[in-house]
């Protein structure tokens, strides 16, 4: 009996011994697998349950923390600068859309975010105490009632070091108080903007485009510098992200994508068909074409309008960058930064252009994808009164050249 019970007990601690391996086993099994296709699976899993944006009272508190630290001062000591007004989380491999524009020009935004489907970030420059003002106000009102502004969106504020931004009362923050939507944020804005030209302020404030720039793009691997009254096809984001996680072969290449004006921007062409309708009759032009016709002109715009229809975005053919070139490109790794002393109108993305030649950079042409400028640039129209300020631009881009030879010594290359 004392026999039968002993081997009773061996055998269920052999079972037991068994079963404890086999779970072993099994966790071992889950550790290897998730080591292999975690990030497949966590793919999967965001696609069905994305994460929970931030809340409302989430963005506030960081505008409130921006606002609170008293912004930083830029190089020059001319302007102060206030990081991270809105902040969003995004992939390191991501294309950014980086875009600059005074307050008036901020209505500009909701047609970004209808047509870029990706992450954007936008520098926003306040010449005065009271667009300083308007701007804070119109970010929390932002923040409040457009939740593609809160999951999308890093904002950042500039303006003359004299001045500094406040944080908006709740009690007093006007007639923005009143609106309950981000339709009616963005209603409301056309209806108290004056827009027009970001560097035609009225004031004696320098707009600081390249500083804006540089701010917009800061952290971005990958990014597309644009005008905020520029408007991209349907889909070029999706496009683009396909294209860069397929291939790593990009680094050192600028990927151009060509821009075009309109002659009336009530409908934007949403994609190259319709681009080609439109430039076919006339109402749709190569970007700077009345302007400047050499700063576009080596984008080629017959070889692209004649490139085979084709469903995938990829490069169609290379372009030896020629001065005065200054395409609007998507690029990641060290691509050079935007010389702040550049100011106001003139050879300010020229200047960028050229240092990224310089550096190494080649140029190829996407095949699919455009941009729209809202309008045509006309000459007759465009600022004749900084002039001077142009003058001066013109002759730093001179010295410009000169300090890139020291700068990249062993370069073959020059402007």
């Amino acid at each position: 009996m004392q026999m039968s019970y002993a081997i009773r007990c061996a055998f269920y601690q052999l079972l037991l011994a068994a079963l404890m391996l086999v779970a072993m086993l099994q966790l071992l099994y889950l550790s290897l697998l998730s080591g292999l296709h975690g990030q497949e699976e966590q793919d999967q899993y965001f696609e069905f349950f994305p994460p929970s944006p931030r809340s409302v009272d989430q963005v506030k508190a960081q505008l409130r923390t921006a606002l609170a630290s008293g912004g930083v001062l830029d190089a020059s000591g001319d302007y102060r600068v206030y990081r991270g007004l809105l902040k969003t989380t995004m992939d390191p491999n991501d294309v950014i859309l980086a875009t600059h524009a005074s307050v008036d020009n901020l209505l500009h935004l909701s047609g970004l975010l209808e047509r870029w489907e990706g992450p954007l970030s936008v520098s926003v420059f306040a010449a005065t105490k009271e667009e300083a003002q308007l701007a804070t106000v119109l970010t929390y009102a932002l923040s409040s009632h457009c939740p593609d502004m809160r999951a999308r969106v890093a904002l950042h504020l500039v303006c003359p070091s004299r001045y500094e931004a406040a944080v908006p009362d709740p009690r007093e923050p006007g007639e923005f108080a009143l609106l309950r939507s981000c339709q009616e944020v963005f209603d409301k804005l056309a209806r108290v903007a004056q827009p027009g030209i970001n560097y035609a302020l009225g004031t004696n404030v320098s707009y600081p485009n390249n500083l804006l720039r540089n701010l917009a793009r800061e952290g971005a691997n990958y990014a597309l510098v644009i005008d905020v009254d520029m408007v991209p096809s349907e889909g070029l984001w999706r496009g683009l992200r396909e294209m860069l996680d397929q291939s790593k072969q990009w680094a050192g290449t600028a990927l151009v994508v060509p821009a075009f004006e309109i002659r009336r921007a009530r409908r934007m062409p949403t994609n190259k068909n319709e681009l080609l309708q439109l430039y076919q009759v006339g109402e749709v032009r190569p970007f700077y074409y009345g302007l400047c016709t050499p700063c576009q002109a080596p984008t080629n715009y017959s070889r692209w309008v004649n490139l085979p229809e084709e469903s995938l975005l990829r490069p169609a053919y290379v372009v030896p960058w020629q001065d005065p070139w200054e395409p609007f490109y998507v690029a990641g790794g060290k691509v050079p930064t935007f010389d702040e002393r550049f100011r106001q109108y003139g050879f300010n993305r020229i200047s960028q252009a050229c240092e990224l030649h310089v550096a190494g950079f080649d140029f190829e042409v996407l095949n699919e994808g455009f941009l729209v400028h809202k309008g045509f640039k006309e000459a007759l129209k465009f600022h004749p009164q900084k002039e001077a300020e142009n003058q001066h631009n013109k002759i730093l881009y001179r010295q410009f050249k000169q300090e890139l030879k020291a700068k990249y010594p062993d370069s073959p290359r020059h402007c």
